[in-house]
């Protein structure tokens, strides 16, 4: 997922179904904890678990860019296809630039979910 020691990641929709290994394999490559939304400084990236039944993506997206340093990622971590409170792609496709992101990479990370990678567009100077 691109992390590397010393990065800041912050965990947003953390519950009780998210994928522990795949935690503590980010806490292990950044060298430190995950921290959660009341951090308080900017983060590098946000790790966001989101299913179909967490609200509004758009209104999730926008609440996880508020830390972000520019430059920084999103990881959209959503239950894989077929799974309970799967998120559809297409949706994830029409939120992303409502929110002023765009969507990169999308992956399997685990057993049970998916990593989308959003960030914000480069802007011309």
């Amino acid at each position: 997922m691109g992390f590397t020691a010393g990065s800041v990641v912050q965990e947003l929709g953390w519950d009780s179904d998210t994928d522990d290994e795949l935690r503590i394999s980010i806490e292990d490559t950044v060298d430190g904890d995950l921290v959660d939304g009341d951090y308080g400084n900017v983060v590098d990236a946000v790790l966001l678990w989101w299913r179909s039944d967490d609200g509004d993506l758009v209104d999730g997206l926008v609440d996880a860019i508020t830390d972000l340093v520019g430059g920084g990622a999103i990881w959209l971590m959503t239950p894989k296809v077929g799974r309970p409170n799967a998120v559809a792609a297409a949706d994830v496709a029409e939120a992303a630039p409502i929110a002023g992101l765009s969507q990169t990479t999308t992956a399997t990370v685990s057993k049970d979910w998916a990593a989308t990678r959003l960030v914000a567009p480069r802007t011309v100077d």
